[in-house]
């Protein structure tokens, strides 16, 4: 709706609301979550408690059966939350069938992401619920 709009509504005295912007998240160098990766053929799949610290991932540990195995002998760690965004943003940049993000309301950080790089292959998706962050 345009300002004119608005103004005339408001002035009919009818209510306008104001939509405001989602916070911009700026990714800590501190922090903990917990990922639960549930979709696609990967090796990432289960859900981890994360630490970050220094930008870097420094402690992953399994919280169910899928985690565990995932983590062990494993030389690659989970990613930080901001290089889960840099997914969704490669997913975007090429033009992905689905690259959607999810963010808190209060803070922005995300809570969901979704990517499926093309519609009809099998197994390529990438689902992760992000719960429990704490900066």
């Amino acid at each position: 709706m345009g300002l004119l709009a608005a103004m005339s509504l408001a002035a009919c005295g009818e209510a306008t609301h104001t939509i405001e912007a989602a916070p911009v998240w700026q990714e800590p160098s501190h922090y903990t979550y917990v990922l639960e990766s549930s979709c696609g053929e990967r090796l990432l799949i289960g859900r981890f408690r994360i630490t970050v610290d220094g930008g870097k991932v420094t402690k992953a540990e399994g919280l169910d059966e899928p985690g565990q195995r995932a983590l062990q002998g494993k030389s690659e760690s989970p990613p930080t939350l901001g290089q889960l965004l840099e997914q969704v943003r490669t997913a975007r940049r090429a033009n992905a069938h689905k690259a959607e993000l999810t963010t808190d309301p209060t803070d922005g950080h995300p809570t969901k992401i979704t990517i499926d790089p093309i519609e009809n292959a099998i197994d390529d998706e990438s689902c992760y619920a992000i719960t429990e962050y704490r900066a």
